[in-house]
């Protein structure tokens, strides 16, 4: 025998089926309209409106009516009168880039769901998880205008108030990163970016606990320090991370102890599709910049997939003209690699030299010595304002751009991959979910602009 009542679920009018565990009738159940599984009451719920109901009576002739106490703000005469109510699907915008689809269950989303960038589903919470940029949020869209469903989208809030890292001038006696941990990361040669991290992040954990020795603080302590970070401070999941290496690497490399987890919950590293910046954007960018110098970083940035750091590291004799590429050395992961060097860059890079005359790095401030990585940020973001590019873009944004480029282009991935300097081919996979477009030859992106 098969019963129903209704009632109120989560301030939604619903619709509840009592009926025997069997897998033909639990099927056939689903086959009636979009349900929902309810824990709570261990029964199929489906939305209260008269036409659900007549379906589910012409499919189960024997369908009775279940006696449960009367529902204090609606009774179910008025439920199942009412008119049908649209079923919601709510996007929640939690991280950059990430968002969390939570639904009622239908197959077709599902299929949707799962062509979409890095989506996983989250058996707990029942909800999935998916990078999205305008392409997968007007897929979603459409589907859900063509199904008559009610789309919500939200931005996640956060219910308290977020401390702000504790500047060195307001903790009395302020204590240093220990020399000896600099000298080891010196020592194994890690790059000055990684030193001034661990750095700061190491001393940030000590003066956590000012008033004690750093060689006493225990395994528990270490552990509430990092859920201070995340339950006070709201760190991102890459500051978690950093944080957790900078603690291992003192008391493990510097100290000597042995390899130790501290019973930290490590965060799972969300994946993002890149922003891109269109061709028409580029172009406007560089011919938005006057300054000689600073169109000449824009371009060669990219021209050749740099990093900000790889650029700013440029020697003049790492420009082949011969050749026609660019060496980067010792860059991330201490690989050598060479990239592109783009025709209509060369004359440019040329007239930069005979102007500025640089005398150890390709580009130098106007004091001598390396170009500044917040200058250089600055010099894109002046740029971005001058085209009047709206995106949300960094120096990182023309690297992404390249790649993207390329693949619209034509290249095949695994030149990509060598270009850009990585070490797997999973990471230059991302590309592909920015980009439709088929793979022929290769050509430096700049070369096809009207500059």
């Amino acid at each position: 025998m098969i019963h129903y009542f209704a009632k109120v679920h989560r301030h939604e009018k619903r619709l509840f089926i009592k009926s025997p565990n069997d897998r033909d009738l639990t099927s056939k159940l689903r086959g009636v309209a979009p349900c929902r599984w309810s824990k709570t009451e261990r029964s199929w719920h489906f939305e209260a409106s008269r036409e659900v109901f007549e379906k589910l009576k012409e499919a189960f002739p024997d369908l009775k009516r279940l006696e449960v106490a009367a529902n204090k703000e609606y009774k179910e005469e008025k439920i199942l009168n009412s008119k049908p109510q649209k079923l919601t699907v709510k996007v929640v915008h939690y991280q950059t880039g990430r968002f969390r689809i939570i639904a009622f269950y239908d197959q077709q989303l599902v299929e949707l769901l799962k062509k979409f960038p890095f989506a996983s589903f989250d058996k707990t919470n029942k909800w999935w998880s998916a990078a999205m940029d305008e392409k997968q949020k007007k897929a979603l869209t459409d589907f859900c205008k063509m199904n008559e469903l009610h789309l919500v989208w939200q931005d996640e809030h956060r219910e308290r108030p977020i401390k702000a890292k504790p500047s060195p001038f307001e903790i009395p006696n302020y204590r240093a990163c220990p020399d000896e941990m600099i000298e080891k990361m010196e020592v194994m040669r890690y790059s000055a970016k990684t030193i001034s991290t661990y750095k700061e992040l190491l001393e940030e954990f000590i003066n956590y606990y000012p008033g004690k020795k750093i060689d006493d603080i225990t395994e528990p302590e270490i552990v509430a320090y990092v859920r201070y970070l995340v339950q006070e401070r709201g760190i991102s999941s890459s500051y978690q991370n950093q944080s957790i290496n900078a603690i291992k690497f003192y008391y493990e490399k510097v100290k000597g102890g042995a390899r130790k987890f501290y019973l930290i919950e490590r965060p799972l590293r969300e994946q993002k599709l890149p922003i891109v910046l269109s061709v028409e954007e580029i172009q406007a960018m560089i011919k938005a910049t006057t300054n000689l110098k600073h169109k000449t970083m824009i371009m060669l940035c990219y021209s050749a997939g740099l990093r900000i750091s790889e650029l700013l590291n440029l020697k003049v004799t790492d420009v082949d003209s011969n050749r026609m590429q660019v060496r980067i050395q010792s860059a991330k992961g201490k690989k050598d690699r060479y990239s592109l060097l783009s025709e209509k860059l060369l004359p440019l890079l040329r007239m930069y030299y005979k102007e500025y005359q640089p005398k150890e790095f390709l580009f130098e401030g106007g004091n001598g010595g390396q170009y500044s990585e917040r200058s250089m940020q600055t010099v894109v973001k002046e740029a971005l304002y001058k085209a009047n590019v709206k995106k949300y873009a960094t120096v990182h944004t023309l690297r992404h751009s390249f790649a993207t480029h390329l693949l619209e282009g034509g290249t095949d991935l695994r030149y990509i991959q060598n270009l850009l300097g990585h070490g797997s081919s999973k990471t230059t996979e991302v590309y592909t979910h920015v980009t439709s477009k088929a793979l022929s030859g290769i050509k430096s992106p700049l070369d096809n602009l009207d500059i």
